[in-house]
This record gives structure tokens, C-alpha cells and sequence, in this order.
């Protein structure tokens, strides 16, 4: 609120800012790091250097979806063959957060790139224990904490660094920056974000838009052009 009241402040001097010690509780919880599309194509091109032609694969794979999808890792480890309708363009979340499932439809080009990702793993790992999608060098389904610490890799591999003690490059960001980057593609065209905000919603597998705020945080892009948008619309102007 703070931070968007520090840019209506500027079309509108009767906004007051509050202070920043109104509450006397902190929040602890992490700034997002909005990663750039060129911060993603490193860490996707970092992947290259690893030996494994599957893990590479995988990695590479994940993390692009990741960031033009908005999934949960979780939800994009759960993803079994049968999730994944290469035909129709659909990925099925089964069972994510609040027990709920939800389809997403996806690009074309992100139906190419997992259907190459589909050959590679049969032709590197035909014998699976597993009926993931994304599998480990074990033919399993890749874990968690496993697949953290390639991440953390290829941050350091492509060379991104902390913005501040709290704002750390971390999986769950890449969400934040689809979120993010969706809206402010909204804002550019001139759509109407208040209406799509909840397909955003839903897309993101949350139950109201009002959980989908936090992800619209710490982004001056996104918030000066709601401004701007703001300062246009007919009630706004003298």
C-alpha cells in the first residue's frame, strides 16, 4: 500500500503515505525477485554445461515452463504423462493447493519444446519407475530439494546476484515474474485488468484474486503504469 500510495501521491497530493513504522509487527517475508526474460534465457543456457544430456533436458525444460506458466514447482513435479495433452495444448494440475485441480492451456511453442523434451527422455531413459513427466537420472520423478540445488546452480552459473538481503533469486519467483509480466502485458495493450485479473486468478490455481495482490507486488513498472492509467480514466480528471 505504501509503495502504490508513493506513486498516486504524485497525480494526487491529497494521498497520504503511511509511515512505515504504522504497524508493530514486520513482515518477514521474502521480496519477489522478478527475474527479466534474459535472466531466464541464461539460466537456460547454463543448463547446456551440465554432463548430463537428460538433465539438461530437464532443467532447461522446467524452468521455462516455470516462468511462462506461473505453475507451482510442486505442481509442475507432480506432472504425470497423462497430464500433459501434447494434442490440444493442455497441462492438468491435479490436486494442488486447497485439494484444487485446474486445466491451463499453453502457447504453441511451449507444446513444441515439451514435445521435444518427451523424445529426449525416452530416447536417454527408457526404462522408467515413474509415470512423471520430468524424471531424474534415476528414471524417477524429480524431488524438491534436488532439483533446488540445480537451481541455485545455474543462478550462480549465469551469474545473477541477491538485490537486497531479502530479495533473493529462488523457483518460486518465477511465478511472482509471470504474474507480473502478464499484467503489465495487459497494461501495455490497453486491456482491461480489473476484469482479467480473475482469469489471472484462476490461471494461478488461486481461490479469490485478492490471493493474487501479493504477486503484483514490488514491480515500479507495473505500478507506474497503473498509475497512468489511473490519471486517464474520465473520474480521475478535473
Amino acid at each position: 500500500m505504501r509503495g502504490f500510495a508513493r506513486y498516486l501521491i504524485l497525480i494526487d497530493n491529497r494521498t497520504e503515505v503511511p509511515p512505515s513504522d504504522i504497524l508493530p509487527v514486520r513482515s518477514h517475508r521474502a521480496t519477489p525477485y522478478l527475474y527479466t526474460e534474459a535472466e531466464v534465457a541464461s539460466m537456460m543456457r547454463a543448463s547446456k554445461k551440465l554432463r548430463s544430456p537428460l538433465r539438461r533436458a530437464t532443467l532447461q525444460t522446467v524452468v521455462g515452463l516455470l516462468y511462462v506458466t506461473g505453475m507451482r514447482i510442486g505442481e509442475v513435479i507432480r506432472l504425470d504423462r497423462e497430464d500433459v495433452d501434447l494434442t490440444c495444448g493442455l497441462l492438468l494440475v491435479r490436486n494442488s493447493k486447497f485439494g484444487k485441480s485446474r486445466e491451463l492451456p499453453v502457447h504453441d511453442s511451449t507444446i513444441e519444446i515439451l514435445r521435444a523434451y518427451a523424445r529426449q527422455r525416452d530416447e536417454f531413459c527408457p526404462q522408467v519407475s515413474s509415470p512423471a513427466f520430468f524424471v531424474s537420472l534415476a528414471g524417477t520423478r524429480l524431488r524438491y530439494d534436488n532439483f533446488h540445488i540445480a537451481f541455485l546452480g545455474l543462478v550462480r552459473e549465469a551469474g545473477l546476484t541477491p538485490r537486497s538481503p531479502t530479495c533473493r533469486p529462488r523457483p518460486h519467483d518465477l511465478r511472482h515474474s509471470f504474474a507480473v509480466s502478464t499484467l503489465i502485458g495487459w497494461y501495455r495493450d490497453g486491456r482491461d485488468v480489473e476484469s482479467r485479473l480473475p482469469s489471472l486468478s484462476t490461471y494461478l490455481g488461486h481461490v479469490h484474486p485478492a490471493n493474487t495482490y501479493w504477486y503484483l507486488s514490488s514491480a515500479p513498472e507495473l505500478l507506474g503504469l497503473a498509475a497512468e492509467r489511473l490519471e486517464s480514466a474520465p473520474e480521475a480528471r478535473p
